[in-house]
């Protein structure tokens, strides 16, 4: 039977004739995959991400040659990466500046709802799924060449709190959307898909505060969710597949780009008064990761300095060369 792989230098709708398909064909077609609705959950603040499908590629055959139509050489060269957790606040950063950068992505992303997949456009290549399901992910994770995680579990405060009546805030996690489930079941199924599909490259971006079980993230709802991540972080550190571990200081809703950016190890940042970093920052790191070999087989803590002291990061190389833990 036939097998499938890119076909090189090919300009826009040519066609490429050669043999008739057969048991012997020597002609080799990837990522030209047949793609259809997926699913997965959430990241960051809201539980759902989107998925994009590429569908631009057309492959036809007859009896005795086989002609490939294709859209267009370039779409040969640019890589295709998938964003899970896109409908998340980090998410949908992530997944835009994708789309921005056209010209070097072919932006994919995966959503758990219908409802968040109208919020970030309700394109019929945004797809709608579950990351706590293995099987519904696959179609997604199909001819990828970067996967980035964005995938989280997310805590709800209990109605009835009062801040005027002084207090903390009780916190709870929905029936099968606790850590356990999303942040390690959810994200080793994505690890496993990625795995199976060949994915060259994995970005997963988890949390500082991990080293210590005492951590107060640990207590909301009862979820131990640092654990759960952590837990998932190591899976993907042992899966052999290229990583990038990034764990985030506290998340702001900022303008990125307009800070010293910041790398630690072992939560040592947390012991100092540089521990958040803007949302948009989190996201130029991830696609930054994917475009350097000094980001590979990598795990960092990341923070940035506050707005106006320092100089803002703009080499991400020598960012990712300061680098030296692989977990």
């Amino acid at each position: 039977m036939a097998t499938f792989t890119r076909v090189p230098l090919i300009s826009s709708l040519s066609t490429v004739t050669t043999k008739s398909c057969s048991a012997h064909c020597h002609i080799k077609f990837t990522h030209l995959p047949e793609l259809s609705s997926s699913h997965s959950f959430h990241a960051s603040s809201s539980s759902a991400f989107s998925f994009v499908a590429k569908r631009n590629r057309e492959c036809c055959f007859r009896s005795t040659s086989r002609v490939v139509k294709v859209s267009s050489m370039a779409d040969l060269s640019k890589s295709t990466v998938l964003v899970t957790g896109a409908a998340g606040r980090t998410g949908q950063i992530v997944y835009k500046k994708l789309k921005e950068r056209s010209d070097h992505y072919v932006a994919r992303g995966l959503v758990r709802t219908e409802e968040s997949k109208e919020k970030i456009g309700g394109a019929d290549d945004v797809f709608v799924g579950d990351i706590r399901e293995a099987d519904s992910i696959i179609p997604a994770i199909q001819g990828l060449d970067a996967l980035i995680i964005l995938t989280s579990a997310v805590p709800l405060m209990k109605p009835g709190y009062d801040p005027a009546q002084g207090g903390r805030p009780e916190f709870y996690f929905e029936d099968g959307a606790y850590p356990e489930q999303v942040d390690w079941i959810g994200q080793k199924n994505q690890i496993d898909a990625a795995k199976a599909a060949g994915v060259k490259q994995i970005v997963l971006v988890g949390s500082m505060g991990g080293t210590n079980l005492n951590n107060p993230l640990n207590s909301l709802g009862n979820g131990n969710i640092l654990v759960w991540k952590r837990k998932a972080e190591q899976y993907l550190a042992d899966s052999g597949i290229p990583y990038t571990i990034i764990r985030a200081g506290g998340l702001q809703d900022k303008e990125g780009g307009i800070r010293e950016l910041l790398v630690g190890k072992d939560d040592e940042l947390l012991e100092t008064e540089t521990r958040t970093i803007a949302r948009a920052d989190v996201a130029e790191v991830c696609i930054q990761a994917l475009q350097f070999e000094e980001a590979k087989f990598k795990a960092f803590d990341l923070a940035s300095k506050p707005e106006r002291t320092g100089t803002p990061t703009k080499d991400f190389k020598a960012l990712f060369s300061q680098i030296t833990t692989r977990f």
